[in-house]
């Protein structure tokens, strides 16, 4: 079986992808990685004859694949053609999934919670962290100073 799928995947990879790298998974399907485009495309075993389960999915900054985000099973005997087309819809899928939302339908949640303004703002930002705010420090210098108080009176205060 293995072999039935590493063809498919070799001819796929050439019809979908100019650069693609082609290697076996652990479960013994195979993977076809496009880097330039940040998606995968995977052919495992579904226990059936001349069939394989097809999924897609994104890489991640790294390098690392995210979980497929689609997957359907496929049968092998059908021509290149039709296996890429089923390849190209999922990765269409994977793709509208990726992108970010209109700013219309962000606002609107369907759980009906609603989110505190500047948080989507904060979160779009790469490479920033949470900060402590101002009124934390103002916090912290009370419960330092009142400490040290305690610990003067304790050690350095007048004997009593």
């Amino acid at each position: 079986m293995y072999a039935q799928l590493r063809e498919t995947a070799d001819e796929l990879a050439g019809v979908l992808w100019r650069e693609h790298t082609v290697y076996r998974e652990r479960g013994g399907g195979v993977v076809i990685r496009g880097e330039h485009v940040r998606r995968w495309i995977s052919l495992g075993p579904t226990g059936g004859k001349d069939q394989a389960l097809l999924r897609a999915g994104r890489l991640l900054d790294g390098g690392t694949t995210a979980p497929a985000r689609t997957e359907v099973v496929v049968d092998l005997t059908a021509g290149t053609a039709e296996l890429a087309a089923v390849c190209r819809g999922l990765l269409a899928e994977v793709a509208a999934v990726a992108e970010p939302a209109p700013a219309a339908t962000r606002r609107s949640r369907p759980s009906g919670k609603q989110r505190k303004p500047g948080r989507a703002a904060r979160a779009a930002r790469p490479g920033k962290g949470r900060h402590t705010s101002l009124g934390s420090f103002v916090v912290l210098l009370c419960v330092a100073g009142v400490l040290g108080a305690w610990l003067y009176s304790l050690f350095g205060g007048p004997g009593y």
